[in-house]
Order: structure tokens, then C-alpha cells, then sequence
């Protein structure tokens, strides 16, 4: 493949709830589920994603996320599936599907997030994206990322093979896409059919309705347990079953298929071919279980953190305040800072960054690598003072307005939620430690159109060399007694020793 396939679409937060029955409400005859166990997934576009990644593809997602708890948890579950996220700006709440299960079955699906909100306009860096592509799946759940007229331009000039899977709210297709994948109930409420037509007859008319209407290479409908029909311009249609058994939780089902579909088609494969793969791919994935053993639980996953802690500042610190902070400055058109690192035993030169990064925006956030990421980065030995702590002291800081604590090892997730508009390192310019071609976060930022600066360090200092001399006691040569205190001024960054 030339390119990543790039997906695009709205994302939601799905949630499984699995509990147990055992009685009914004593004010009310329903039943009462306790809660066993509760697993957060990307869903919609994000899930489309995941399966793609999960084949091995280099996937990129362009899809909105909003500056709340559910935004920052999408932010991290994408990132551990390795899916590089390209976020826009959503306005409002991040839409949430929780379904209560018990004994494999759905009791409930309750929809949470309120109406659709507006995205953001693409960066530059996503357009660019769009045109390098090897296939680009259109994953619509009629929130409003499908509609957006510059990614819609993009997608009509795109070389790429584009995959449209519809939905009944969501805006046409662009014309020229290679294929499109709407079910049975998508085709009847977008293209009325003739009354007693057969389902074969009525899946037709409804494809070829659909291709002429989108002016579609192609338009695949989707039959369930059955398989596809596939209808191509002036040909009979073709009809593609499933091998065997394909009864199961078909949450996810129609995500796979688009999904198998389009890396498919990245990989050079005719129209037909890709829907016999994808109708393959979505019956395995059917009879196996479906989402629940496809996407096994997280459990390595930690997101960014929002919860309360002990000794913890709530009101400067976690998702809640982060929240809060950047919908207040960005509804005043204000500019969001950030910057990051482990910030264990906190120093002048972490105050000189910090208070020079303040200086850049409206704001600053400050990310902080959690105990176990820093114990990943630096060794068995660190941190020295625990997260809780070192937030703590960060939030006490005036040049700082807010606290996010992180377990991934690269602040990646929190930058594609937070979607700072100045990331801020610290370096030696003139030496090259700090160029942009060494910051990893450089490229994340440029997804949304973001810029990464470097500050000065002051030369000479580092937190391992403050621990070395208090492990060494009194220099040699002085009186006895306890060390003096050593200055640190290095700007804190994500990477090299020297910066922590």
C-alpha cells in the first residue's frame, strides 16, 4: 500500500455493562441488573478503525473528539490500537452508546451525548493525509464529521479507492466513490422500493437507485446472516452468501464489513473481490463472538486520568478541570499551551519552562507521566515522589492552570484530546537537542495545525543529577553536614535523560 488507510467518520464511546438478574424492582416491575464487570470500546468510525489496525493496516482516523471525560477515553483507546488520530474540534458532549447485558444478552441500549455537534475545520496536515491515501473508508453515523464541505472536497479529489458506508441521517455520498455498503433498512428508508418486491428484487432496486443517485462505482447492501448483493452499472447483480453459520452479536458486524472491504480494495483487489472478502471477514467475525472476542477488554489500557486523588488539588487536576479550562478559553477565542514530562523532584528549571511556556497562551497544561509510565521510562527506582504528589505541586504552581496525569509512555493520546495550539519543549537549540526533527510530538501537533516550540534549558542540571549527589552525601572536601540544595533548570520534555 502506498498510503495509510484513512478513515473517516464520527467516533462514539461504546460501553458493554454485563451484570446478572436476580429479582425485579420493588417500586417498579423491571428487572434489576447488578453490574459485574463494564468494558469501554471505541465505537462508530473508531471501531472501523480498530479493526483495520487490528490487520496489520497503518490507519489514520480523522474524526471529531469533544474536550470531555468521554473525548480523553477515546483519545486513549485509540492510541493503544495503534490508530494515529487526526482529531477535529467537536462542539458539545462526546456521543456514548451504553448497552446492559446480562448472559450474552442485550436488556437495554441506553444513548447518551445529546444531539449532534459541530466539528472543526481539517488541518492542512489532514487534507494532505486525504490525498496520500491507499483507501479511505467513510464510516458516517449522521453526527456531522461526513458533511463537513473542505474533508468532503477532499474526499471528491482523493485518487483513492473511497469506501462510503451511509447512514439514513447522514449526508449523500460524494460522487465517484468506488463503493458504498448500506443494509437492508439504510436502502429502504434512502431509496423507496416497489411494494411485494421480493428481498433479492428489493435489495437491487435499492442498490442501483442508490449508485445512480450517488453516481457510486458500486453499491454493496449488506443482507445480514445471508451475506451481500452487490450491484455494479448495468450488471446483473451479484450475490455473495456466507460460508456456514453467521448468527451471533452483530454489533460491529457492518464496521467490519466496511472495514475488510477497504483494506481490500487498498491492496489492489476488484470491487468484487473486496465484498467476497469482506462478506468472509464479517461472517467470521459474527460467529466468533462478535465484539466481545474481537476486541478483547483493555485491561492493559489506562486512559488519562480523571479521577479524584488523595492529597490531589480536584480543582486543578484530572480530565473534569482540563474540560472545563478549554472550553472557557476556547469559547473566548483564547490559545491553549501545554507541555509535559515526569516533573519528579521539581526544580527552577522546571519553574523557568513552565513559567516561559505560560507566557505563550491564554493557558497552560501541564501533562504528567504517571508513576508506572515514568517506572517504564526511567527504571525500577523512579519516580521519586508519586504522581499524586507531583501534581500536587504542579497545581500549586500560579503559571499553571491545570493537571493531567498519563500512563502511556509518550503523551500522544493527551495531545490528541487536549489539542494543544503550542506544545512547548525544553532544549539546546543551538547544540540540536530540541530541533524539531528529534520531537516526536511535532508531528502529532500537525494534525490539528498545532506548533511545538522549544525554551532554553539552563545547561548543567538534571533531576538523576540532583538524586546522584543527594545519594553521594557532602561533596568532598566541604564541612560535614547536610548538602546544599542543587538548582535544576532543565525545561522538561518527553524525552532524554538530562530533561526529567
Amino acid at each position: 500500500m502506498r498510503g495509510p488507510v484513512v478513515v473517516v467518520g464520527d467516533t462514539l464511546l461504546d460501553r458493554d455493562v454485563e451484570g446478572v438478574v436476580n429479582r425485579l424492582c420493588p417500586d417498579s416491575p423491571v428487572p434489576v441488573l447488578d453490574e459485574t464487570s463494564a468494558v469501554d470500546r471505541p465505537g462508530g468510525a473508531g471501531l472501523a478503525a480498530v479493526f483495520a489496525a487490528a490487520q496489520g493496516a497503518d490507519v489514520v482516523l480523522v474524526t471529531a473528539l469533544a474536550d470531555d471525560a468521554g473525548g480523553a477515553r477515546l483519545s486513549a483507546l485509540l492510541a493503544a490500537a495503534g490508530v494515529r488520530v487526526y482529531p477535529l474540534a467537536l462542539a458539545g458532549a462526546t456521543p456514548e452508546k451504553i448497552r446492559l447485558r446480562a448472559r450474552g444478552r442485550v436488556l437495554l441500549r441506553h444513548d447518551r451525548g445529546g444531539p449532534s455537534g459541530e466539528p472543526g475545520q481539517p488541518s492542512d496536515e489532514v487534507l494532505r493525509v486525504l490525498a496520500a491515501a491507499s483507501a479511505v473508508l467513510v464510516s458516517d453515523y449522521g453526527r456531522g464529521v461526513a458533511r463537513q464541505p473542505a474533508l468532503r472536497a477532499a474526499l471528491a479529489a482523493t485518487r483513492a479507492p473511497v469506501v462510503w458506508d451511509p447512514h439514513p441521517r447522514g449526508p449523500a455520498a460524494v460522487p465517484g466513490v468506488h463503493l458504498a455498503t448500506p443494509n437492508e433498512s439504510e436502502v429502504r428508508e434512502l431509496v423507496p422500493t416497489l411494494p411485494g418486491a421480493s428481498r433479492i428484487a428489493a435489495a437491487s432496486q435499492g442498490a442501483q437507485g442508490l449508485r445512480r443517485r450517488w453516481r457510486a462505482g458500486a453499491v454493496a447492501v449488506t443482507l445480514g446472516g445471508d451475506g451481500a448483493l452487490l450491484c455494479h452499472a448495468g450488471s446483473t447483480p451479484l450475490v455473495v452468501p456466507t460460508s456456514g453459520s453467521a448468527e451471533g452479536d452483530t454489533c460491529g458486524a457492518g464496521d467490519r464489513f466496511a472495514a475488510a472491504a477497504s483494506l481490500a480494495l487498498a491492496q489492489g483487489a476488484l470491487v468484487s473481490e473486496a465484498v467476497q472478502a469482506a462478506v468472509a471477514e464479517a461472517a467470521t467475525y459474527v460467529a466468533g463472538g462478535g465484539v466481545a472476542t474481537a476486541l478483547p477488554p483493555p485491561t492493559d489500557v489506562v486512559s488519562v486520568r480523571g479521577a479524584r486523588r488523595p492529597g490531589v488539588s480536584a480543582e486543578r487536576v484530572g480530565v473534569a478541570a482540563v474540560a472545563a479550562l478549554l472550553s472557557e478559553v476556547r469559547s473566548a477565542g483564547g490559545t491553549v499551551v501545554a507541555t509535559g514530562g515526569c516533573f519528579d523532584l521539581l526544580h527552577a528549571g522546571h519553574l523557568a519552562t513552565l513559567q516561559a511556556a505560560r507566557q505563550l497562551g491564554d493557558c497552560l497544561i501541564v501533562c504528567v507521566n504517571s508513576d508506572a509510565s515514568v517506572a517504564g521510562l526511567k527504571g525500577p527506582q523512579r519516580p521519586v515522589l508519586p504522581e499524586g504528589d507531583r501534581a500536587r505541586l504542579l497545581a500549586a504552581l500560579s503559571c499553571v492552570d491545570a493537571v493531567l496525569i498519563f500512563d502511556e509512555p509518550t503523551p500522544e493520546a493527551v495531545l490528541s484530546w487536549v489539542r494543544p495550539d503550542v506544545w512547548v519543549k525544553g532544549g539546546d537549540y543551538a547544540s540540536g537537542v530540541g530541533d524539531e526533527a528529534t520531537l516526536p510530538e511535532a508531528e502529532v501537533l500537525r494534525r490539528w495545525g498545532g506548533n511545538t516550540v522549544v525554551v532554553p534549558y539552563l545547561d548543567g542540571r538534571s533531576t538523576s543529577d540532583l538524586i546522584a549527589r543527594a545519594a553521594a552525601g557532602p561533596a568532598l572536601g566541604t564541612d560535614s553536614g547536610p548538602p546544599q540544595p542543587v538548582g535544576i533548570a532543565v525545561p522538561v520534555t518527553t524525552t532524554g535523560e538530562r530533561t526529567r
